[in-house]
Parts: C-alpha cells; structure tokens; sequence
C-alpha cells in the first residue's frame, strides 16, 4: 500500500488550493449562501473548465480515467477552502450511483453530459422519517401502463433547486427484505407533480425538500434493474462517505490552521494566548485529530478505490471524522472566543459545516451501528 501522492496529483491539489483561495474568498462565500441558488454559475463554470466534473469518470464516458484518489485530493482541497457549489450532488452522490448501476446507455448519456458540464444533478434519497437504512424508503412507484407514477416527498436534497434531473429512490414493491423491491428512477428535476422547497438547515448547504404528487415516469427512465437499487447505493455510498469524509478533513485542516495562527495573534493579559497551556493542550487535540482523521481517509480511500471490500472500515472511517470534526470546529470556535460564533467569523462557516456534513450518509450512531453487525453483536 503506497499512500503517497503522485506528481499529478500534486499538482491537482496546488492548482485547486490556489483556484479557490482567488475565486472563493470568505466574504463571497456568505453572499452564496444567503443566494437564492446556493452556487455561483460563474465559478461553477471555471470548475467545469478546469475539468473537475469530469474527475471521477473513467474516460470511455467523456472523464479523465477515474482514479479515485484523485478525487480524494480534490474533495480534501473544497473542504480547506470552503465552496458552496453542486459539485458533490452532482459528480459524487449522482454521477458515481449512475457509474455503479446504470445501463452502459446511461452511463454514455448522463455520465458524459456531468463530465463536459451539462448538466446538474441531485439524488434524492432520504426521507422525513430520517432513516438511514432501506426500511426508511417509503416513496412509492406504483405501475401504470408502460411506466410508474412516483408518490411521496423527499428530504435534504441537496441542489435539487437547481437540478436537471433527479435520481429518486422508491419502493417499487413491498417485501419482507426491505432492500429488496427499492428502485432508482431518472427524474427531470422540472416534471409535472414535483414541488421544490429550501430547508434553512444549520449548514446553509442548499437542501430541499421535494414533493412528488402523481409524477409519471416511464420504465426506461429506471436506473440499471428494478428492485435491485439498494446494492447500488450501498456500493456507490462507499465511495460518496470517503469524498464527504475528504471535505470534512480539508475543513478540519483549515479550522486547525487559522485557529492556531489566532492564537499567535491574539493578546490577552500581556501575552498571546497561544502561551497559555490550557489553549496549548486544546490545539494539541485538535492536531492529533486531523493527523489521525487524514491517516484513516487516505487508508480507506484507497481500499474503496482499489475496490477491496471493506464496508466496516468505511463506517470507522465517517464515525471517527464526524466526531474530530466537530470537535476540532468546536475547540476552534472556543479559542476564538465571542467573536468566533459570530456570522463574520470565518471558523464559524467550518462549525457550520461540521455539524451538518455529520449527517450526510450516515450520522455517528449509523456508522457505530454498522459496525457492531460487522463485529457480530
């Protein structure tokens, strides 16, 4: 196991470090989030330049090889510098559930359309029970002559306010099994019974919900084969929580590095506060953690991307990154003091962020579930 980077790699990760401390400063990320389509157009079309939608596809459907590292290095430099963009419901969640289940027709046609750009897309996978597992699928498609009319709403889509289409997982059929009978359909995100509302979340990340009332879909807009979706998103989702958990390292980096440069800087009773050792032992913490966190993303990762089974490495992985992350933005925001929970505070865009990409594929306690199953209790 060679975890050391590559010169290409390299030079993708300096390139995208320097791409987004120039065009996505700080300030301009407020003004994003406060928008009313959660991205920039103008950025998200330099990102669509600079080939990035097009990273996690192999070349036979218009990407750039598909080396899963390289996305990796990507994701890890979005979270350091903060992006508000559809990179990751668009490339990550959809594209990579579209390359593990879709037809090789499909792949042709929307993996191509992601890559060069044309298209946004979002999966609409969860719901307000809250689930996690395939039992929390309760969006129906029921059959109506030569296709399905999908009936339920959708939570926590991300982008689907500004999405062409829409992955929506649904129950096709009832079953003892619940993850059997679930199905992934592709849905025009604009069609006839869908209503699109924003959920003011915490993270201010573009999250939706979405109705569908009576949505016709024909049977060859089913991703892949009838009932068998939940394999898929099982497997896709692997590599989906080691992107999510790259972001959240490169947040935790940057949490990590402007606190400790604060501490420096800021003078409290004659001296900066960086001298005191209870403001010591805290950036010690926090240290360790992203140490720890970067060692256990860059293991996984490459496990998932050389496609060595390894589902409960995968849970340890988001578990332990969910917690160091929050921890490292709360210490930060602490040493930071009153004007670290302020809204002009940059570290508290990233406890922001920490609190809500927990929740993404799988919280704390889904993982820690997880994993006692694979241990056998």
């Amino acid at each position: 196991m060679n975890l050391d980077f590559n010169e290409d790699q390299e030079i993708l990760r300096s390139s995208a470090k320097n791409f987004l401390e120039k065009e996505c400063p700080k300030d301009l990320v407020r003004e994003i989030e406060e928008s009313k389509e959660g991205y920039s157009p103008e950025i998200w079309n330099k990102m669509i330049e600079l080939g990035w939608t097009g990273i996690a596809f192999p070349e036979d459907y218009g990407g750039y090889g598909g080396d899963f590292m390289n996305l990796i290095v990507l994701m890890e430099e979005m979270g350091r510098n903060i992006i508000p963009s559809p990179f990751f419901s668009t490339v990550v969640l959809s594209g990579l559930t579209i390359l593990e289940g879709g037809t090789e027709e499909q792949k042709k046609e929307y993996l191509e359309k992601i890559a060069v750009g044309e298209i946004i897309m979002s999966l609409a996978l969860y719901e307000p029970n809250g689930s996690y597992n395939a039992s929390g699928i309760t969006v129906s498609a029921t059959p109506k002559d030569d296709g399905y009319v999908i009936n339920g709403t959708k939570m926590f889509v991300n982008d689907a306010n500004i999405a062409d289409y829409l992955l929506v997982v649904a129950r096709t059929e009832d079953s003892d099994n619940p993850e059997e009978g679930v199905t992934i359909f592709l849905v025009e995100a604009k069609a006839s019974g869908i209503t699109c509302n924003k959920v003011p979340t915490m993270g201010l990340d573009n999250s939706c919900e979405v109705i569908f009332d009576n949505v016709s879909i024909p049977k060859a807009n089913i991703l892949g084969e009838a009932g068998k979706a939940w394999e898929v998103i099982q497997k896709s989702s692997e590599k989906a929580i080691m992107a999510k958990c790259a972001e959240m390292v490169g947040g935790a980096q940057a949490s990590l590095d402007m606190t400790n440069a604060y501490a420096k800087e800021r003078v409290q009773y004659k001296q900066p506060i960086g001298k005191f050792q209870v403001i010591q032992h805290y950036l010690a913490d926090m240290m360790i953690k992203v140490g720890t966190s970067r060692n256990i993303l860059y293991e996984v990762s490459w496990m998932v991307g050389q496609n060595i089974p390894c589902a409960m490495k995968v849970s340890a992985a988001k578990s332990w990154i969910n917690e160091a992350y929050k921890f490292i933005t709360e210490r930060g925001v602490q040493i930071h003091g009153g004007i670290g929970t302020t809204r002009e505070c940059d570290i508290g865009l990233y406890y922001r962020r920490a609190k809500t990409a927990e929740l993404i594929l799988g919280d704390t306690g889904h993982h820690l579930e997880n994993i006692a199953q694979e241990i056998g209790l």
